[in-house]
Order: C-alpha cells, then sequence, then structure tokens
C-alpha cells in the first residue's frame, strides 16, 4: 500500500490528505434539514447529515488527491450511528480509489492491540468465513507503550499489505511537554523517530517503509531533523493551513525524490466554504469550494518549493 501512496502521488503530483474531521458546524443548512427530515433531529439524523456531507466533498477532490484521512472522534461523538457513517465514508472513499487513512491513534498491547489492528487493518473468521470490521489502508497509532504496543500492528500489516502512521513529534502547542523532554541529552522525539525508523525495517516497500511516521508541519526544524533520522519512512504531516503550518516550512519533509512524505488539511479544506476567501461560493457550492481549496494548496505546496 505504501507503493500505491507514492505513485498515486507522483501521478497527481499532489502530496496531499484530505482530514474527513467534520462538525455539525460545518454542515450547509440544507443537508442538515433534509437528514433530519428522514431520520429524525436525533443521533441518526446527524450521523446521515454527515455521511451526506462527506460524500459530496469526497465527489469533489477524488480526482485531485491521492488520499483522505477520516478522524474517527468526529463519528464516535455520534454513538453507532455516528460509527455507521464513518464506514460509510471509508467505503465510499475507497470506491472512488482513495487510499484511506483511518486517524484512530491506538495503542495498548497483547491481544488487544491484536484486536484493534485487526478491527482496522485485518480481517477475523466467524465461522468459517471472514469478515472485515473498517479496513482502513493505514491506520494512526500511538507508541508510547513501546513494542509491546507497536509490533502486534505490524504483524497484522504483514498479513494485509497495509501500514501505520505512528506518532512522533504531533503539531499542537502543548506536544513539547513530552514530546520534547530530553532523555539522556536528547528530546523523547528524536528517539521515538530511531524506533520508527528501526520498526520501519520490519517491513519494507520499493522504497519507503509500511510503517510511517506522524510529524506536525508546525515544527520544521524538528521536522528537517526528524527526515534525517528517518530517510526511509513516509511522515504524514498534519498542522498544515489552519493549524499554521506553512508551504515553505514543509520542504525538508520530503527526500530528494520528492516523495517521503502526505500533507494533511481538514477544515481547511472540508469546511471551505467558511473561509472569507471562499464564501461567495456559499453552502450549496460547499464541496466547489473544497475541490478549489485542494487546487489552492496544491499550488502553494508547488510555488513554495520551487522558491
Amino acid at each position: 500500500m505504501v507503493n500505491k501512496l507514492a505513485e498515486r502521488i507522483q501521478e497527481l503530483e499532489a502530496p496531499i490528505v484530505v482530514g474527513l474531521d467534520p462538525m455539525l458546524s460545518y454542515v450547509p443548512g440544507n443537508i442538515i434539514k433534509e437528514a433530519y427530515e428522514s431520520k429524525g433531529e436525533n443521533l441518526e439524523g446527524a450521523a446521515e447529515a454527515i455521511w451526506q456531507y462527506n460524500k459530496g466533498i469526497i465527489d469533489a477532490i477524488y480526482d485531485l488527491v491521492p488520499a483522505v484521512k477520516p478522524q474517527i472522534a468526529m463519528y464516535e461523538q455520534f454513538g453507532i450511528e455516528g460509527m455507521k457513517a464513518y464506514v460509510k465514508t471509508l467505503d465510499y472513499a475507497k470506491e472512488k480509489g482513495l487510499i484511506v487513512i483511518g486517524d484512530v491513534k491506538r495503542g495498548d498491547i497483547g491481544s488487544t492491540s491484536t484486536a484493534y489492528a485487526t478491527g482496522h487493518l485485518g480481517k477475523t473468521e466467524i465461522a468459517g468465513n471472514e469478515f472485515r470490521g473498517f479496513n482502513e489502508d493505514f491506520i494512526t497509532v500511538n507508541p508510547y507503550l513501546g513494542s509491546d504496543g507497536i509490533l502486534p500492528f505490524i504483524e497484522v500489516c504483514k498479513q494485509e499489505n497495509k501500514g501505520l502512521f505512528i506518532l512522533v513529534k504531533t503539531s499542537n502547542p502543548s506536544s513539547g511537554e513530552f514530546q520534547d523532554r530530553l532523555i539522556d541529552g536528547r528530546p523523547l522525539y528524536e528517539l521515538v523517530g530511531e524506533k520508527v525508523a528501526e520498526w520501519g525495517e520490519l517491513f519494507m516497500g520499493s522504497n519507503y517503509s509500511y510503517i510511517g511516521a506522524v510529524v506536525g508541519a508546525t515544527y520544521p526544524e524538528i521536522g528537517k531533523v526528524l527526515r534525517k533520522l528517518m530517510p526511509k519512512t513516509f511522515i504524514l504531516v498534519p498542522g498544515y493551513g489552519a493549524q499554521g503550518g506553512k508551504a515553505e516550512d514543509l520542504k525538508h519533509y520530503f527526500n530528494k525524490d520528492g516523495l517521503g512524505a502526505i500533507v494533511n488539511s481538514s477544515r481547511g479544506i472540508i469546511a471551505a466554504y467558511k473561509q472569507p476567501q471562499y464564501e461567495s461560493y456559499g453552502e450549496l457550492a460547499y464541496a466547489d469550494a473544497s475541490r478549489q481549496a485542494v487546487l489552492d494548496m496544491k499550488e502553494d505546496l508547488m510555488k513554495a518549493w520551487k522558491k
């Protein structure tokens, strides 16, 4: 799957992943009205609105980007109905040829870790038949339980030719409370990065490992250091745009081959119609605004890297 990700990035000239992190406040009023009329003003109606909203965005951007990244919490907040919308979103994105990165940030040990991996990446046998739970192509995982929490995921990845993005240095302001702590004179994120590179050797694709890393766009100098520590690691880069990450700061997250990273934008794309530069699209054309935001992001990245 990591080979496919690299190929699609090259084909589309777009190292971009769209974060499908919907809030009800993002959803246009006409979609909410129709959803409530058909399903009721309840969890089912809210989940239906989220699903229809996602569908419109996927239809507008699937030919421009290689991947989408649904954040599971935005669906879990609506309970079982929200999880049904999550599955519909995953399945529809895959139907459209998109690679799906499930932003689930799981992390546990032993049989629990294996169960998470099976549910999101693998398959389970019931009465002699095989079934898949969520069936993402990649998921995000938390490494802070050590190898016991990562190796079970890697084993399932090997069975399914799927991958991970492991949290190394996140984009949020308080990430440094733990991730920047010095251990034997070195920041913890460097030690985690080295471990990710080590885990990555366990499951390599053609040029990059199936075991990737998450490194935020808001700390470009750290990204530069981690790129050198993880030369064969694909980096998922959150924090571009709305969180303050700038295109010109991201070139060092990539290798000389122009690959090795994929940049995420969530509300900057999916809620583009709410931003001043796209407000002329209006609610009814929210998906068209999202498409234009993807095109603008692609241009922004390309211009910055040609400087």
